[in-house]
């Protein structure tokens, strides 16, 4: 954990609040290259457009939007305006506790043998599938694994939180919007009680907008 936790994106989760999301973080967004609507370069303009510090886009077991996302953002920047910070990112099915889970993985090398049976497109099977084979996996590429929106399974959020902790996960998704608003904010309540395990149990907390649609302030 202290490894991880001198990852240099771990200094940016480490200031997570509510507020951060969707204007300045979003660490959860996906594209056409998995199950989203936007187009790698639309999610590129919006982010901009919205003046976001700091963006991971995280598809399905797919790392193909992130090059052009890049490219999109290194033109812009080129031509004198602020871009976000551009992490490598991807959702990865998983089992945790025998449930089916979704971790993300954020923050990994331009090199990730480890990493590749998880970004064809689909989930693994057979020991792959296990949630400490994945944290070792996403470990080996550098990068850092979240559990991602954790009271949204058929387990407590507790439960699973207090597991992948014990596996050496990094942390979980804190800030979320369970309610599925047009306009990201985070659930009240929920989040909070996610919040206070994770710094009862010294975990990063990231945010998101888990954008499926054409907006990416909202899912």
């Amino acid at each position: 954990m202290a490894e991880s936790h001198s990852h240099p994106l771990a200094a940016v989760l480490r200031s997570v609040t509510p507020q951060c999301c969707p204007t300045r973080l979003n660490f959860h967004c996906h594209t056409t290259c998995s199950d989203g609507s936007l187009e790698p370069e639309a999610l590129a303009a919006q982010a901009v457009a919205i003046g976001l510090e700091h963006l991971a886009v995280t598809d399905h077991h797919s790392l193909a939007a992130h090059r052009t996302v890049a490219r999109a953002l290194e033109q812009t920047a080129q031509a004198g305006r602020k871009v976000p910070m551009l992490w490598r990112g991807a959702e990865i099915s998983c089992l945790l506790e025998g449930c089916l889970v979704h971790v993300l993985a954020l923050g990994f090398g331009e090199h990730h043998p480890s990493l590749e049976p998880y970004l064809q497109g689909q989930a693994v099977v057979g020991q792959a599938l296990q949630a400490s084979a994945v944290r070792e996996a996403i470990h080996a590429a550098g990068g850092l694994a979240l559990l991602a929106h954790p009271a949204r399974y058929r387990l407590p959020f507790q439960r699973l939180i207090h597991a992948a902790s014990a596996l050496g996960f990094d942390g979980a998704e804190t800030w979320y919007d369970y309610q599925q608003q047009p306009h990201w904010a985070a659930t009240p309540l929920v989040c909070e009680a996610i919040a206070r395990q994770l710094q009862g149990q010294s975990l990063l907390m990231s945010c998101g907008t888990d954008t499926h649609g054409y907006q990416l302030h909202g899912r």
